[in-house]
């Protein structure tokens, strides 16, 4: 009689200078619940030419890794790399700072059967203000479980919806059949348009618990600059594919994105390109009393009521 061979899940794992938390990461793969029982495992490590002691944590935990050869600027090229090396049935991507609950991997096996996309809720700390918050959705029932029928994570994705399935990427287990899409390499950062790809005509499931959580150094990392222009401009650039057949979801879309922009610059005391995106975006009571605000009374608001969050 032969025994049956146990599932292999890919974990790529891109890293750069991270040595202050790359052993937490690691150790919260080695300490998965079933791992080499009722799963194994291939991590895949991709560093983007690290200047730390990252590589010498590598060697000391015996891992083999992959290099981009030069700094990349962002996890993508790393991401890109691994999905092209990944030979497990399901593929998970974690950065170097995430640490994840022992039941994760278990847990979302136990219901990839249902769907080709494994979604949960997760934790996010913030080291600064030593403070936590959970992101997990209420499930409809006992199950603890909520199904995604067949684009309706991809609609609410591709509306810039902050509804629906918790779809932070670290969050992510799905099937090999989906290593195919791959992420952008020009910026290096931008997962906008991989996860419309990932989850258009697909189902989905997610699991109403925590199971991991993400470091964070500062409760803003949405007010970088840099960042935001350029998950602006590549957002409205991707949404030109999706015009034609979704014209409604790009409408919303395109204005979620001015009125986040609105709000940045509002909160940075660029009146005059606040009051632009805040005329591009949807109306409502809220965005009404920052646009009015933006002429006399901001720093009012500002201290007073929590423009991003």
């Amino acid at each position: 009689m032969s025994s049956k061979k146990p599932v292999r899940i890919s974990v790529i794992l891109s890293t750069y200078n991270s040595e202050k938390t790359l052993q937490r990461a690691l150790d919260s793969i080695f300490s998965q619940e079933g791992i080499n029982q009722d799963f194994e495992v291939e991590i895949i490590v991709i560093d983007d030419c690290s200047t730390d002691g990252t590589t010498e944590i590598l060697r000391h935990n015996r891992i083999d890794y992959l290099t981009t050869n030069e700094n990349s600027g962002g996890p993508n090229k790393g991401r890109n790399i691994g999905l092209s090396k990944a030979t497990g049935e399901f593929i998970c991507i974690m950065d170097h700072d995430d640490q994840w609950l022992p039941s994760r991997l278990k847990m979302q096996l136990s219901v990839s059967h249902l769907a080709p996309i494994i979604t949960s809720g997760y934790t996010i700390f913030f080291q600064l203000k030593n403070k936590t918050i959970e992101r997990t959705n209420h499930p409809l029932d006992d199950t603890g479980l909520i199904l995604y029928e067949k684009n309706a994570t991809f609609l609410q994705i591709l509306s810039r919806s902050t509804q629906g399935q918790s779809r932070y990427i670290g969050s992510f287990m799905f099937h090999r059949s989906l290593k195919q899409h791959r992420f952008e390499e020009h910026f290096g950062k931008m997962d906008f348009d991989w996860g419309l790809r990932l989850f258009e005509g697909n189902c989905s499931v997610e699991i109403c618990k925590s199971l991991y959580v993400r470091f964070v150094e500062d409760s803003n990392l949405s007010l970088n600059a840099g960042y935001r222009t350029i998950d602006f401009y590549y957002s409205l650039m991707t949404l030109d594919n999706y015009q034609e057949k979704y014209p409604k979801q790009v409408r919303l879309c395109k204005k979620q994105l001015h009125g986040s922009q609105a709000r940045y610059f509002y909160l940075t005391g660029r009146m005059k390109r606040a009051r632009y995106h805040f005329l591009r975006s949807g109306w409502n009571f809220k965005s009404v009393i920052y646009y009015l605000t933006t002429f006399a009374g901001a720093n009012y608001v500002k201290e007073r009521f929590t423009v991003f969050g």
